[in-house]
């Protein structure tokens, strides 16, 4: 596992004294890497104060306003998510996940993605993700602050590391790059154009179809090279769809 590789992506922050809290959590764990979408207040007093001596991790942070800028770069993107789905995902809990965390940050950008305090992260935001992580929490009280739900996910990974342990993943050595959730966003963008191209897809009535296609892809993950040769298919799908229709 490489730590420098791992981005801990807080979305929408409410209270500021949480990202001090987070903050904190990493740091025990050797963490260093946080990213705040938007947060509602910060730089705040109380997330200062809740930081402690892990100040150097909040200063450091990156904030940034959407979280397509967030996860831009990264290649292996992680949703925490304690809902259910009208269409299930591909979902581990904390400690399977870190073991894929461990060997995806071996060689790609991951990002973990923690959502609001009050309702997690939206459905569209849990799309763009690879992998959703649930802590199974007692059902008498369900809920988990912020932090402690870093600290668990945090926690996790730091055993990986030190048990030098990582998942037989089938693509341990890839021979190409896995796409970035940047490149994801714009074939998705492609492939909903094209679907409506050729009047698969109705716009008006779009059901579950995109979604189910997004949980499609993100499981199976696609290299750089396989993106391009399925926006080439696109692309001709376009053209022979636009010469038909003159």
């Amino acid at each position: 596992m490489n730590p420098d590789n791992i981005d801990i992506v807080l979305v929408h922050t409410t209270h500021s004294g949480n990202i001090g809290g987070v903050a904190r959590a990493m740091k025990n764990m050797g963490l260093t890497r946080l990213t705040l979408v938007a947060p509602v207040e910060y730089p705040a007093p109380e997330a200062t104060w809740r930081a402690a001596s892990a100040v150097d991790v909040m200063e450091n942070a990156r904030v940034v306003g959407t979280l397509d800028e967030a996860i831009a770069d990264s290649q292996f993107v992680v949703g925490t998510s304690a809902r259910e789905r009208r269409i299930p995902w591909p979902v581990q809990d904390a400690r399977r996940c870190a073991e894929r965390i461990a060997e995806h940050s071996t060689s790609e950008r991951v990002a973990i993605l923690f959502g609001r305090e009050d309702r997690g992260l939206l459905n569209e935001e849990l799309q763009r993700c690879n992998l959703h992580c649930h802590i199974p929490t007692h059902e008498a009280y369900p809920s988990l602050n912020l932090a402690m739900a870093v600290q668990i996910v945090a926690y996790e990974c730091r055993m990986m590391q030190l048990e030098g342990q990582t998942a037989d993943v089938e693509d341990a050595e890839w021979d190409t790059p896995f796409a970035t959730a940047e490149d994801m966003t714009r074939f998705y963008a492609h492939l909903e154009e094209t679907l409506i191209d050729i009047e698969f897809l109705n716009p008006k009535t779009p059901r579950q179809l995109m979604r189910r296609l997004k949980r499609l892809y993100n499981r199976v993950r696609l290299d750089e090279m396989e993106l391009n040769i399925l926006r080439g298919i696109l692309t001709e799908t376009q053209k022979t769809a636009a010469r038909k229709a003159d």
